[in-house]
């Protein structure tokens, strides 16, 4: 089968500027793209003009659910909101239960992911044995059998001895550390940022320093090893500054950022707005600032969803005791698209966070627009508008930050290997 779109915009083989043309898909793959291709025998036409035919999404870090929490999100229901946000790849989290550090679980994530037709899920794998901190996993088999990298999801690999040998150990599999960047004893027991906000609501605060605090330390024991480590979630300015100087000296030293840290500053929590309450905490809008000066500048590598399914039941509590975490998968364009309409980023920078740079760091074939290559797309008009409305995601989680959100930039359809998976 064959697929032209026709009167598209998408960024030219350089990634650098939004041409208008057409685009062919034939046999899954992009076979040609350029000025008014003609149509062959069969194939079907989409007229999209005014529109942008992007790579698929690669969100390079996401919670699912499965194993073990269904309740909260299944693959199934994970992969029918990432094809609704334009999401192809997904790097899976190994905060699961049974925690990912058996390569036997590494294989059936992957298989899940080929079972639902739509969605690639690359599985991180956990970096200690059952996420618990004490004794590394067995890297070299976990690695084998297809994990990406290795973290511990959202907790902090605490020990300054531990983080150095996972370096050490990663590095010989050609692989990388992922690290929640967070002092585990100065963010014991917090659930908003330590300040007069938090003071006012009596709210317990982590200090936004248990952030810089870890990444100076990590990327420390990075020079010390040679070896890679990346920053997940990344949402201070005085940490961005220490891992742009890390880069300054050719560390080998990477971060991402997700959308509430560059949308969202401390002021969302409201009236104790548990949607709002994620790990790490929103921040100052000095360091949402920040966020968003480090974007521009190259100093974040990716934007990820941060995708963490909560049931309802997980946020109907006390702020304090409500459980930390937001769902992202179909707001993960939208938000960042914002950006672009208030002139923070280019449409090149932003698709580029969203897909050439994850892919890359994962060490995938996407993200790109190329001949040959395998027809992962998604199709989006940057001025169509919607409102975000929990309860009316697609998907099972329905914990958005950004309820109420007017965006504009929304998804006309999403093709997985040629596949139309959505629209």
């Amino acid at each position: 089968m064959s697929t032209l779109f026709r009167k598209v915009s998408y960024l030219d083989e350089a990634a650098q500027n939004l041409v208008e043309g057409d685009l062919l898909v034939r046999d899954g793959l992009i076979a040609d793209f350029g000025q008014n291709l003609g149509r062959p025998d069969g194939a079907e036409v989409i007229e999209a003009e005014g529109a942008i035919l992007a790579p698929g999404l690669v969100d390079m870090r996401a919670s699912l659910g499965e194993p073990g929490f269904e309740y909260r999100e299944t693959i199934a229901s994970a992969a029918q909101a990432a094809a609704a946000g334009g999401i192809t790849s997904i790097a899976v989290l190994p905060d699961s239960q049974p925690p990912i550090d058996d390569p036997a679980l590494v294989h059936l994530i992957i298989a899940r992911g080929a079972d639902t037709g739509s969605v690639d899920l690359l599985p991180y794998a956990a970096a200690t044995r059952g996420l618990k901190g004490e004794e590394l996993a067995e890297y070299g088999l976990l690695r084998a059998a297809g994990a990406v990298a290795f973290t511990d999801g959202g907790k902090a690999i605490a020990s300054s001895r531990l983080m150095r040998l996972a370096l050490s150990y990663a590095s010989g599999f050609g692989a990388r550390i992922v690290q929640h960047p967070e002092d585990a004893e100065l963010a014991k027991g917090g659930a908003a940022t330590a300040g007069a906000r938090a003071t006012w609501m009596g709210l317990p605060g982590i200090p936004a320093a248990a952030e810089a605090i870890c990444v100076a330390r990590d990327i420390r024991l990075a020079e010390l090893t040679g070896g890679a480590v990346h920053f997940a979630h990344v949402t201070t300015g005085e940490a961005l500054e220490l891992i742009r100087r890390a880069k300054e000296k050719r560390l080998r030293v990477t971060c991402d950022t997700a959308p509430p840290y560059f949308d969202l500053n401390e002021t969302a929590i409201g009236d104790y707005r548990t949607y709002t309450k994620l790990s790490p905490p929103l921040r100052a809008e000095e360091d949402r600032q920040a966020v968003l000066a480090a974007l521009k500048n190259g100093t974040i590598d990716a934007i990820a969803s941060d995708h963490q399914p909560r049931d309802a039941d997980d946020k109907r509590l006390p702020f304090a005791d409500a459980a930390p975490g937001g769902a992202g998968l179909a707001t993960l364009l939208g938000i960042t698209l914002a950006q672009v309409h208030n002139g923070v980023l280019t449409m090149a920078q932003a698709l580029a966070l969203l897909t050439r740079n994850p892919a890359e760091w994962l060490g995938i074939e996407a993200g790109v627009i190329a001949k040959g290559r395998k027809a992962d797309l998604c199709l989006f008009h940057p001025e169509r508008a919607w409102v975000v409305r929990a309860g009316k995601l697609p998907g099972k989680a329905q914990n958005t930050p950004f309820d109420g959100r007017a965006l504009e930039g929304a998804v006309l359809g999403t093709w997985k290997a040629g596949k139309r998976v959505y629209g």
